[in-house]
C-alpha cells in the first residue's frame, strides 16, 4: 500500500533531512512493520507492509471475574499435589488443636502455614523471608496460600512453635508411600552426609586453648575493672548526671563475655568426660599393654573442641575439608528411592548408626528389609553380627580403596572376612553395587537440586526435626510421581 503523505508532514520532515528519516520520527509505527523512503520530489512515499498480528498486551484493562487460584499453574503442578495433600490425607490436630486461646486476632490457617512450608521446602525455598517473598511475587505460592501473605516473623514463628510436630509428619508421609506401593523393602541401602551446621567452625575453640586463654583474660578483666574503681571520681565529671560513670565499656563487655562463653564450654567438655569415665568405670576391666594415657580419666584431651555458636555441632570431615556439621542419616529403599529412617547424630563416625537405623525401619514400616548395602564406615563387627542375628543378609564394603573388599584400610575380624569373601565372589554383579543407585541420589536431590547446605537452626533437637522436614518433603515428591 503506498500513500503520500500531506504536504505540512513532509515539511516537517524533510527539512531534518533530505535523504533519510530517523526511526523517532515514525509516527509511532513498529520498525518492523513500516518501511520509510523519502523522495526526491515534494513528498515522501510511505510503503507500509503488514508482517505479523500481535497479541493485545492491556496491562491496564481490569478482569470482569476474580481470578482462581487453581488457575495460577498448571493442573498437574506440584503446588496444587501438595495443598490438597495436607488438607486431605495429613492429620494436623496436634497443630490446630494448639490454637485454643478465643483472644486475638484470628490466626493463619495451620494447614495453610504446613502446606506453604513443604511446598517451599520442595523448591528449595528454606529461609522464613524468602518464603514470605514468594507469597507475594510467585503464583506457585499464591496457589498455594490462596493469596494470603504471612510476613516472615509468622512463619518463622510458626516453624519454631510446631517443629516437633512438624518432624511428625514424615512417619505419615512414609505410611502414605507404603499405601502407594512405592515401599518393597527388597533391598535399603544406608548412608551419611555431613551438613553444614548454622556455625562457623573458626568460632570454635580447643579445650587446651581454654585452659591458656581463661586465666589470661581473667587477669585483663580484673585490671580493666581496677583501673575503672580507680578513675570513677574523675569520670563522673564526664560522663554527666545521666550516668554513674562506672558503667563497663563496650569493648569491654565483649571480652568478659567471651570469658563467660569460655568457663562454659570448659565445664561442660569437663562434665563429658567426667561422664565418660564413670561409664567406663562400670564395664570390666581389660588389660591392655603399652604407655599410660596422657590425660588421666576424667579430664577432657587438649584437642577435643567446643563451639561458642552452636555447642552441639561438631567439626567433622566433609568432601571440601573440615566442616561445622552433623552427620545425617538416611536408609532409603531401592524401589523408589523412598527415605524409611532418617535420623540425625553429632558423630562424625557411621559406626554406631547401622543397628538403629535397620531397627527404625521395621518399627516405621512393620517389616524388616531382606538385604541392607552399606559403605566401610558401618562395618563392625558387632554390625555384622546384628544382622545375622536379625537374618537380614548383609552387603556391607570392608575396605575404601577401589574395590570394597579390598584396599589397605581392610576390616579385621572373622564376619569381616566372610563378607570380603561374598563381595568377592559376586565381583561386579554384587548387590553392594546398588547402594550407589539408590542411597546416594537421595542425597544429591537434597543437596544439589534443592540446595540444602545449611541448616538453618541450631541445636542437635531442632536441626533433627529440620533433616525430617527435609527427608519428609522428599518422599511427598516421590508420592507425587505417582499421582
Amino acid at each position: 500500500m503506498e500513500n503520500y503523505v500531506a504536504e505540512d508532514l513532509w515539511k516537517s520532515l524533510f527539512c531534518r533531512s533530505r535523504h533519510a528519516v530517523t526511526r523517532r520520527e515514525m509516527l509511532g509505527a513498529c520498525p518492523r512493520n513500516h518501511r520509510i523512503f523519502v523522495g526526491r520530489g515534494r513528498g515522501i512515499r510511505f510503503n507500509m507492509v503488514m508482517k505479523k498480528t500481535l497479541r493485545p498486551w492491556q496491562v491496564d484493562q481490569s478482569l470482569l471475574l476474580p481470578p482462581s487460584v487453581h488457575d495460577f499453574v498448571p493442573s498437574d503442578h506440584s503446588a496444587h499435589f501438595i495443598r490438597d495433600l495436607v488438607c486431605e490425607q495429613l492429620d494436623l490436630s496436634v497443630i490446630v488443636e494448639s490454637y485454643d486461646e478465643a483472644r486475638g486476632n484470628p490466626p493463619y490457617d495451620p494447614r495453610m502455614m504446613t502446606s506453604l512450608l513443604l511446598y517451599g521446602y520442595s523448591r528449595g525455598v528454606y529461609s522464613s523471608r524468602r518464603l514470605a517473598r514468594g507469597c507475594e511475587e510467585r503464583l506457585d505460592f499464591m496457589a498455594v496460600t490462596a493469596l494470603n501473605r504471612p510476613d516472615f516473623r509468622t512463619i518463622s514463628d510458626f516453624r519454631k512453635r510446631h517443629l516437633v510436630a512438624l518432624s511428625d509428619l514424615f512417619l505419615q508421609v512414609l505410611s502414605l508411600c507404603q499405601k502407594a506401593g512405592l515401599v518393597e523393602l527388597g533391598h535399603v541401602a544406608l548412608d551419611g552426609t555431613k551438613i553444614k551446621a548454622n556455625a562457623s567452625k573458626h568460632k570454635a575453640m580447643s579445650y587446651g586453648r581454654m585452659k591458656k586463654a581463661e586465666p589470661d583474660l581473667a587477669a585483663e578483666v580484673s585490671d580493666w575493672l581496677a583501673a575503672a574503681e580507680a578513675t570513677d571520681a574523675q569520670e563522673d565529671g564526664e560522663f554527666g548526671s545521666e550516668r554513674r560513670g562506672d558503667e563497663m565499656p563496650e569493648w569491654m563487655a565483649t571480652k568478659q563475655a567471651r570469658l563467660e562463653k569460655i568457663r562454659e564450654a570448659k565445664a561442660s567438655l569437663e562434665a563429658e568426660a567426667q561422664a565418660e569415665a564413670e561409664e567406663k568405670a562400670q564395664q570390666p576391666k581389660k588389660y591392655r599393654g603399652g604407655r599410660k594415657p596422657k590425660t588421666p580419666p576424667g579430664t577432657p584431651k587438649d584437642k577435643v573442641q567446643r563451639n561458642f555458636t552452636d555447642p552441639e555441632s561438631r567439626i567433622m570431615k566433609g568432601r571440601d575439608g573440615f566442616i561445622q556439621a552433623y552427620n545425617a542419616q538416611a536408609a532409603v529403599d531401592g524401589a523408589h528411592q523412598v527415605i524409611v529412617v532418617q535420623s540425625l547424630t553429632d558423630n562424625a563416625s557411621d559406626q554406631g548408626e547401622l543397628i538403629s537405623l535397620v531397627d527404625g525401619i521395621k518399627a516405621n514400616t512393620g517389616r524388616k528389609p531382606r538385604e541392607i548395602s552399606a559403605d566401610t564406615g558401618y562395618c563392625s563387627e558387632a554390625n555384622l553380627e546384628a544382622l545375622e542375628q536379625r537374618r537380614i543378609r548383609g552387603y556391607v564394603a570392608t575396605g575404601r580403596q577401589k574395590h570394597p573388599d579390598g584396599g589397605q584400610d581392610k576390616k579385621r575380624g572373622p564376619r569381616a572376612e566372610a563378607m570380603r569373601k561374598r563381595l568377592r565372589k559376586a565381583g561386579h554383579r554384587s548387590r553392594y553395587r546398588l547402594r550407589k543407585q539408590i542411597v546416594e541420589p537421595v542425597f544429591g536431590q537434597i543437596k544439589e537440586a534443592r540446595g540444602f547446605r545449611q541448616f538453618l537452626l541450631r541445636g542437635i533437637a531442632k536441626t533433627r526435626a529440620e533433616w525430617a522436614l527435609l527427608c519428609t518433603v522428599h518422599n511427598i515428591l516421590k508420592l507425587a510421581k505417582t499421582a
